[in-house]
């Protein structure tokens, strides 16, 4: 068993880590969220990255969980761990980690091959208490994890140009389209995380901080990650993947019920 496999399997049975009440899972996200810590990322060091997702069902009774390690230069897949699965706390926002960590770490758990670096679908320091399920998922396995985004949670943002790699700040504050993020962050606003456009022309990503990365290198890294679409391709690979693996899997028990 990896190092990431044995800290997968202790957070998953350490109870503290799942609260069942909305209101302890928000304490337990500010005392973890002084754990997260910045570190350097180079990009050009990263060889194997994993891209991680969740696939809800129809009125959300199963989900799946998708783990999708590819080498970061060809990025071709190497090793892929799908886990099915019935979430155990409320759809909430802010909470996603609580609802969709638990089957996330089983899907590490199922990996042979060990990251270098995570990438969640998901936000870190970009969120309301600077500790999103980019955030939750490093500080419990202690690796650099990246939050790249679909859509705004919190932070204050502008549009950056239509060219491919342009890229803004995005600051604290209420979710808010303002008209310029660069000035609000060199008068002082804290940064948070960075609206990324990776394909020219088309919506851009939500970049942020997750654990043991540092912003620019996380941006940099989710560019070489997206040279054909919008969406990196890790996180392109797992959606699609735990998405078609709960489709099977809730066939699959159709079958044995009809049988």
């Amino acid at each position: 068993m990896s190092n990431i496999e044995e800290r997968a399997a202790k957070a998953l049975d350490d109870p503290e880590n799942w609260p069942a009440e909305p209101k302890e899972a928000v304490a337990r996200q500010r005392l973890l969220a002084d754990r997260v810590r910045t570190e350097p990322l180079d990009p050009d060091s990263v060889r194997y990255v994993a891209g991680l997702d969740v696939s809800y069902g129809v009125g959300d009774t199963e989900l799946a969980a998708a783990a999708v390690v590819l080498d970061a230069r060809t990025l071709e897949i190497v090793d892929t761990s799908l886990v099915a699965d019935t979430p155990s706390f409320p759809y909430i926002s802010g909470l996603f980690a609580f609802r969709e960590l638990p089957p996330v770490l089983k899907a590490i758990q199922g990996l042979s091959v060990a990251p270098d670096v995570f990438v969640c679908d998901g936000f870190g320091l970009a969120h309301p208490r600077r500790f999103g399920i980019a955030s939750h998922l490093g500080v419990l396995i202690d690796a650099p994890v990246i939050g790249s985004a679909k859509s705004v949670l919190y932070g204050r943002n502008s549009p950056p140009g239509e060219e491919r790699g342009s890229w803004t700040p995005m600051v604290a504050g209420r979710s808010e389209l303002v008209d310029d993020t660069e000035t609000l962050a060199a008068e002082g606003a804290e940064v948070v995380g960075r609206v990324l456009r990776t394909r020219a022309r088309t919506k851009p990503v939500y970049v942020s901080v997750g654990h043991r990365v540092d912003l620019a290198g996380s941006a940099d890294l989710i560019l070489r990650l997206s040279p054909k679409y919008r969406i990196p391709e890790p996180i392109r690979h797992a959606d699609r993947l735990c998405g078609q693996y709960r489709k099977e899997h809730k066939e699959r028990l159709e079958g044995s019920v009809e049988g």
